[in-house]
């Protein structure tokens, strides 16, 4: 990427989102043309990587953007034209003080990738061992950086014309800046693809690349070249004499592991991340993992069990326990949303139920219901998609579902047995909070007999039913008023009394007036509240 200086850079930035109809974020005058989606997606092609990666995040979010953005913005693609070799080369010397060639046997100068964050190459070692190099891209980290510091001012100034924007830019920017950085930082990804070895070192059917830390850093990440069969090549890996139905059944037990077990899955597992050697399933590119909590891990499971028995008030609890509140909630309404979703999923075989589409049912229902999920059940759902979509092109007639019920209902089956420790800790707790609560118990009940027992109603959310009562109550006043006025100067024209003029009496033709004064501020009042 072509590190260019602040201004040019700005003016680049602003030209291009002009050019694709988005010119209104600047200058008012000027208006949005064509498909915004899809023209939001052509601008971040032109615009160079920083804005690919931003696409791709906010297409994991599905509750920031309607879904038409987040259809157009999955259809990013990390392809960019490679860097030079020499240029490379230059970053390698100065990652490890040595160049490529001493340290390579042979290294291939053509990339067998070239993604707009890096570069991969083929090589080999001293020791012969075949090894695939990702090596970063010179200028990157400082492009991204710069691009992200000159949408920050933009938005900036451009803040009043964003108010009934979809999502907070700033926080947008804030999140994609967060995930470059770590994605930048190629010691995280080989962190994560040992976790994931160690995670599943038992599994015999799951491998993942094994990485060369002697020639790994922060740019530059090297693990042994898996010579496999892309897991969607079916001709190929049907002719090396394997079972498709066999394939897909362990590929959904793995991802079932890595998600309900391990609370760590891959987070783009697309037939391209995935291969088939020597009877194993190997994940490759560790770039974007998804990480469970504890917590929502269990929540996980209790939802599984919850479809499994048709339990909705489990399901609500799980709901509620990993969500985050933004306002009042009705339980209520709650519960017949998650009684609608299971009428409607439930009373269908679950092998005829998409699991990431029961998944992102579950999401609008807590959007509907004031619950904002965690950003990692976002991430979840849509690696969900990918991989039921990889599982229905390999085979068919496996059912993630189907596999995943079971695979809970078992896992869940030993945490009913809990250990002698744990018992033991449990009853020690419970017995320390039943001295606790017996005397607090006694002097309720002690105050119930006495006749002293308080108890205290606190209303909520009643402030504005109570201002429009008060409104609808002055506004009859108002209407009362004005009504006798007419009435009683209608009398007093009709008898004629009190001072004229040219024999009309003035008392009455004053009380029409204030009447109509009345009629007319009452009436612009109504239209301006918009409840005519």
């Amino acid at each position: 990427m072509e590190y260019k200086n602040t201004s040019k850079r700005f003016r680049e930035i602003v030209r291009v989102m002009a050019k694709y109809g988005f010119g209104y974020i600047v200058d008012s005058k000027v208006k949005s043309k064509g498909s915004p989606a899809k023209n939001l997606r052509m601008a971040f092609e032109e615009l160079g990587p920083t804005f690919i990666k931003i696409g791709q995040i906010l297409s994991t979010h599905p509750e920031m953007l309607p879904e038409e953005y987040i259809e157009e913005l999955s259809k990013l693609q990390n392809n960019a034209k490679p860097v030079s070799y020499d240029e490379i080369s230059q970053l390698f010397k100065k990652e490890f003080g040595e160049t490529i060639d001493n340290v390579f046997l042979s290294f291939e100068k053509k990339p067998i990738a070239s993604a707009s964050i890096a570069q991969a190459y083929k090589a080999v070692l001293n020791d012969g061992t075949v090894v695939i190099v990702k090596i970063q891209r010179p200028g990157i980290s400082e492009g991204m950086e710069q691009d992200i510091t000159i949408l920050k001012k933009i938005f900036k100034l451009t803040r009043a014309k964003l108010q009934d924007a979809l999502i907070d830019p700033a926080e947008a920017l804030d999140e994609v800046l967060e995930y470059t950085r770590q994605e930048l930082n190629f010691n995280n990804e080989a962190k994560a693809i040992e976790k994931f070895h160690d995670n599943n070192k038992d599994v015999k059917f799951v491998g993942c690349p094994k990485v060369i830390w002697s020639i790994t850093s922060s740019r530059v990440i090297t693990m042994n070249f898996i010579d496999g069969i892309m897991i969607n090549d079916k001709e190929n890996l049907i002719d090396n004499g394997y079972d498709m139905n066999d394939i897909g059944r362990k590929l959904a037990l793995s991802y079932c592991k890595q998600i309900f077990d391990d609370g760590f899955f891959h987070g783009d597992p697309h037939p391209g991340n995935i291969m088939i050697e020597d009877k194993k399933i190997y994940f490759i590119d560790f770039g974007l993992m998804g990480t469970i909590s504890d917590s929502l891990k269990a929540s996980l499971n209790d939802m599984m069990i919850a479809v499994a028995t048709k339990d909705i008030d489990k399901m609500m609890s799980s709901i509620l326990a990993i969500g985050i509140l933004k306002g009042s909630i009705n339980k209520d309404m709650l519960y017949d949303d998650i009684n609608y979703l299971f009428s409607t999923y439930l009373s269908l075989p679950l092998s005829s139920i998409k699991i990431s589409q029961l998944l992102k049912e579950v999401s609008d229902i807590a959007n509907r219901n004031n619950i904002r999920l965690p950003k990692d059940l976002t991430l979840l759902i849509r690696s969900m998609v990918i991989i039921e979509g990889v599982i229905a092109e390999i085979s068919p007639e496996i059912n993630i579902l189907e596999i995943a019920v079971p695979y809970v209902k078992s896992t869940n089956r030993a945490s009913l047995f809990p250990s002698f420790n744990d018992l033991l800790t449990n009853s020690l707790l419970y017995v320390k909070d039943y001295f606790e609560i017996t005397p607090k118990l006694s002097r309720v009940l002690t105050t119930l007999l006495d006749g002293k027992l308080k108890i205290q109603f606190q209303h909520k959310d009643l402030q504005e039913p109570i201002q429009d009562l008060n409104k609808m109550a002055n506004r009859m006043i108002f209407a009362l008023i004005a009504g006798a006025l007419i009435i009683g100067s209608s009398l007093i024209l009709n008898t004629n009394i009190g001072p004229k003029v040219f024999g009309i009496s003035i008392i009455g033709i004053s009380g029409y007036v204030f009447a109509a004064v009345m009629g007319i501020w009452l009436l612009i009042s109504i239209i301006r509240s918009g409840k005519l």
